[in-house]
């Protein structure tokens, strides 16, 4: 039998839409702030050679710089004002939440409530700012290096003023993009950054889409290959849809209360807890901080320099993508960062806490410390899974891409943040509506009973 939830969601329909003005508004706002996005991706940096800086970047790519590139729709690539993207800021909001739990003056902060909060908030722009300001000027510089030792002008007139040019441009950037994801999260439609990010993605979506039609077209790739391979991204998409929505539910019960009627009733209810809880953290960390070191030989020339120590050419050998030191690293390096996250999300001590504050319990499981380890042993069950999810989403591509030599353009990564943006975005959506048509809806759904005899 369906709930009522459920009831309410069917019963939404285009005229419901097409009454929606406010949602409309916000679709239209949220559109207009992911177009301007892409207009400011194009927007080079002052002092930039647009041509000999993609040819610059193709004798860097394959390390983090990839990474960066794909969740800034090719913004790198073209030395965009906006080339950072918001991953400053989004590195900036974990450093901030690990120490919002491992600070105790930050904890104190947290427990503030709306205040708090935003003070919380105020600190992860200041760290945005200073990790900006850091990272664009090394990209300043390196910029300078590289160009001149691979022979390549892709700055026009190297220098102080370009590099203070450069780094203001850059962090100009990414505080305009961190102001456009908190109007689109206020304003807008669903979370303002994950939706930037989401669409930096995307758009990468139709060259790869074309390039391997082409591919099966031109003979090039084996029509099969073609077919299996979007026969393989379905599949995920289908998974990583269950996964994502998959959750615990752990059984909490509250003391009998006197009802109006003089009755005790005995409360239930469920503390939901996601199977994945650590998102898409751990496969970001775990690909940045593996991709570091190739990413530092390859900038400094040694890659490709026949008189390269014989242990940095092994390193750059044994960390390609697709290599089986690599598969290994990446998954041992996601599974720590899902347990580490995990833990540094869900604080079992403050949950234990809250339940016996307000006379919740586990049944079987004693109040206090007791129900603290029974989260912790939870967390631990639960997290083992989601780890072996992530790691098996984030590997098949990457085996794949080895084992055929095609290269994937929606890695197991991006695939994960596409699905999980999606999905948030239709949640938000359905909210919209279903509180504009609130009173029409519980009449259709017969839920009002006092007109019931």
């Amino acid at each position: 039998m369906a709930s009522a939830a459920e009831q309410l969601a069917s019963n939404i329909s285009l005229s419901s839409f097409s009454k929606a003005t406010e949602l409309k508004t916000r679709l239209w706002f949220t559109l207009g702030a992911l177009v301007l996005f892409r207009l400011l991706s194009f927007v080079p940096m002052p002092g930039i050679n647009p041509g000999a800086m993609a040819d610059l970047y193709q004798t860097q790519s394959g390390g983090i710089l990839d990474v960066f590139n794909t969740f800034s729709g090719g913004a790198l690539e073209r030395a965009s004002i906006v080339a950072l993207g918001v991953m400053p800021y989004i590195t900036a909001s974990i450093v901030v939440q690990l120490g919002a739990t491992l600070w105790p003056a930050w904890q104190a902060l947290k427990k503030e409530g709306e205040t708090g909060r935003k003070k919380l908030n105020q600190y992860t722009r200041y760290l945005t700012v200073l990790l900006t300001s850091v990272q664009g000027y090394f990209i300043a510089v390196g910029l300078e290096s590289i160009g001149a030792s691979q022979g390549i002008g892709a700055v026009v007139e190297p220098g102080m003023t370009f590099r203070i040019a450069a780094t203001i441009s850059l962090v100009g950037g990414t505080l305009f993009l961190m102001w456009i994801g908190e109007q689109i999260t206020s304003r807008g439609i669903g979370n303002g950054i994950s939706l930037i990010i989401m669409a930096g993605i995307v758009a990468a979506m139709p060259r790869g889409i074309a390039r391997l039609l082409e591919g099966g077209r031109s003979g090039t790739m084996d029509p099969t290959v073609v077919m299996g391979i979007i026969a393989l991204v379905v599949i995920l998409t289908l998974f990583i849809c269950f996964m994502e929505r998959a959750q615990r539910r752990v059984l909490v019960q509250y003391p009998k209360r006197q009802t109006a009627r003089g009755m005790t009733q005995q409360e239930r209810s469920h503390l939901p807890m996601k199977i994945n809880i650590a998102g898409v953290i751990p496969p970001i960390f775990a690909s940045s901080l593996l991709l570091m070191p190739l990413t530092v030989i390859q900038m400094s020339g040694a890659g490709n320099d026949p008189n390269a120590s014989d242990w940095l050419i092994t390193i750059s050998t044994y960390l390609q993508h697709g290599a089986p030191l690599y598969l290994a690293l990446y998954a041992a390096g996601i599974i720590f960062f899902c347990f580490f996250y995990s833990a540094v999300q869900f604080n079992s001590e403050e949950t234990a806490e809250n339940l016996k504050r307000h006379g919740g319990f586990i049944p079987g499981i004693r109040p206090g410390k007791a129900t603290e380890n029974y989260f912790d042993y939870l967390i631990s069950r639960i997290t083992v899974i989601g780890a072996a999810y992530l790691v098996l989403i984030c590997l098949i591509p990457e085996v794949l891409a080895s084992q055929t030599g095609i290269a994937l353009q929606l890695g197991g990564t991006s695939l994960l943040i596409v699905v999980n943006v999606t999905m948030d975005t239709v949640s938000q959506i359905q909210s919209h509506l279903i509180a504009h048509q609130y009173g029409d809806l519980i009449k259709k759904a017969k839920l009002k009973g006092g007109r019931r005899r």
